[in-house]
């Protein structure tokens, strides 16, 4: 982050992935959204963007490339950002995304840290993007399972980050890579606390328990359950595909956020997040029960 002259902090980041869907707007509009969601994690708001091409000119159309750009600016447009240019280059494999620059206030700047004692965690999406996006790359995915992943991925965390931006928000994540479990440790280590997750509270998109029973599981949901390793705890009613979509790696996913219980009823009043865990003293851990 960068200071500017009028006292509040500049973000900048980047993201860009291969395509989760097969509709090349939609696809740009998810990538879009997934780059965005870093400058609401931060409490920021998005300013401009700059979109990043990686691309296979000999095996794809021009139009197609055309199709994910207006995908991503749409997106961008949603977000009150401005697409203000880009870069590309010629790449055996399709990459998109942004570089994306925002503000914040700097005395209220979210991050992974600073969790306190008798906080709850709010999340503010439905977990399963991870296993429903590698079922529908095998084709085992119900059309309306798809559908609602992608609704899932499109959604801006806008809503959320405005509605939770005047309350006491004491830390903040945005659930990918990592999936919900594994920034959920990030959140706790960094806070120095325990993180307790009410499994039976986290909303799941539809199918994303089958898929997982199915085994349209990603290389992710191994790597991510040895990177929490032994502070990972089970409860034994915690069957194994709901661990699974526990600690799969989600696209675009939602925010993780620590604030006083009193205030989360009003994120829950709105519609933008669902109460699903705690926070507590002890030794820095994730135990899901």
């Amino acid at each position: 982050m960068v200071r500017t002259p009028d006292g509040r902090c500049l973000i900048q980041t980047t993201d860009f992935f291969t395509p989760v869907v097969d509709d090349p707007y939609q696809f740009g509009a998810i990538a879009a959204a997934n780059a965005l969601s870093d400058v609401y994690a931060m409490g920021g708001v998005p300013l401009s963007c700059l979109n990043i091409v990686c691309w296979p000119h000999r095996d794809l159309e021009p139009e197609i490339l055309g199709e994910i750009l207006r995908g991503g600016a749409d997106k961008v447009r949603e977000a009150g950002a401005v697409v203000v240019g880009g870069h590309s280059v010629t790449n055996a494999e399709l990459l998109f995304g942004l570089a994306v620059t925002g503000l914040v206030d700097c005395d209220r700047i979210w991050a992974n840290a600073g969790a306190r004692d008798g906080d709850v965690l709010v999340l503010t999406k439905p977990l399963g993007t991870g296993v429903l996006s590698t079922a529908i790359k095998r084709g085992m995915c119900p059309p309306e399972a798809a559908e609602a992943a992608t609704r899932a991925m499109i959604t801006l965390n806008r809503a959320a980050a405005d509605a939770a931006r005047p309350l006491d928000v004491h830390g903040c994540t945005d659930i990918t890579g990592f999936g919900l479990v594994g920034h959920a440790w990030e959140l706790a280590r960094a806070s120095g606390l325990q993180v307790h997750i009410a499994s039976a509270d986290v909303p799941l998109l539809p199918f994303a328990l089958e898929a997982a029973e199915a085994g349209h599981l990603t290389r992710g949901e191994t790597k991510n359950r040895a990177y929490v390793g032994e502070a990972l705890h089970w409860a034994e009613t915690v069957s194994g595909p709901l661990q699974s979509v526990l600690v799969d790696p989600q696209t675009s996913g939602g925010l993780l956020l620590a604030l006083p219980s009193e205030q989360a009823a009003t994120l829950e009043a709105q519609g933008v997040g669902v109460v699903i865990g705690s926070c507590r003293a002890g030794e820095p851990g994730v135990w899901v029960g």
